[in-house]
């Protein structure tokens, strides 16, 4: 548009048109020309801005998208190192379970074994302030009686929930 323009210019300036009508279309043509390619400009700086601003957008969104990698990365390592953390404490306490176990009756460790396989995990409670601790259900009179007057290597068990009960001085005996 501009090449044709500075063209348009050029014949108008050389003379080369005589022609009054050629002259005054050739001015109307310069004129429209360079409405055109004003209106061509503000479009590109229009166009200059948006992709201004979204780069702007894109360069906020990138350092975001890098915080919250950054946040991810920290949780993923302190997560990593809970696990490793984890599977210590568990292989020391396996090591001294079967430490434990060697000491315990063989009758006995078979029946907690069969109790924490029946009850999720936990084949034997506490027995706190009359309470189990295994279903949190508070033992019957009768039942505080027949543990009182047991042994104190008597293998006593909760009539609610069926595991060995431990006794202690808290056990409100």
């Amino acid at each position: 548009m501009r090449q044709r323009a500075t063209r348009d210019q050029q014949r108008l300036d050389s003379g080369a048109v005589t022609s009054p009508k050629d002259l005054e279309n050739l001015q109307k043509e310069i004129v429209s020309l360079a409405k055109r390619q004003g209106d061509l400009e503000d479009v590109v700086l229009e166009v200059m801005e948006r992709r201004e601003a979204t780069q702007e957008r894109v360069a906020e969104l990138t350092g975001r998208v890098g915080a919250v990698q950054g946040k991810i990365d920290d949780a993923t390592a302190r997560r990593d190192a809970a696990f490793e953390e984890i599977d210590g404490e568990t292989a020391t306490v396996t090591k001294e379970r079967e430490v434990v176990a060697g000491a315990v009756p063989a009758d006995l460790l078979k029946l907690y074994d069969k109790l924490r396989e029946q009850q999720g995990g936990i084949g034997a409670a506490k027995l706190y302030a009359r309470t189990c601790q295994g279903c949190r259900q508070e033992l019957a009179i009768t039942e505080l009686s027949e543990i009182r007057a047991a042994a104190p290597d008597t293998v006593v068990r909760c009539e609610n929930c069926r595991r060995i009960l431990v006794r202690t001085a808290e056990s409100g005996l």
